[in-house]
């Protein structure tokens, strides 16, 4: 198991739009992948759009990643970059 703790950093923090990239993404990774405020033991799958978008992530937020599989380093290390970043500023191949 992998993970990283990350800060939204979008004004409009983790919205539809941003979301919907993220879970995207985060499909393209094989491990399991979950998401959950740093400050909640409640964490969900980052697969999911309504689970991602129940985890009411506001800019500031700090946003716990992780990840269990082939791809672990590599999903967290990417997913954690779009949302520090905002849609469509991360690099690396996904």
């Amino acid at each position: 198991m992998y993970s990283r703790t990350v800060t939204i950093t979008d004004p409009a923090g983790l919205h539809a739009r941003s979301a919907s990239e993220f879970v995207r993404s985060a499909n393209r990774f094989s491990s399991m992948i979950t998401i959950g405020k740093a400050s909640e033991e409640k964490r969900v799958s980052a697969k999911s759009i309504v689970m991602v978008m129940s985890v009411g992530a506001g800019n500031g937020s700090k946003i716990e990643l992780s990840a269990e599989g082939a791809d672990e380093r590599e999903a967290v290390d990417f997913l954690a970059q779009l949302l520090a970043t905002g849609p469509g500023e991360a690099t690396g191949a996904a």
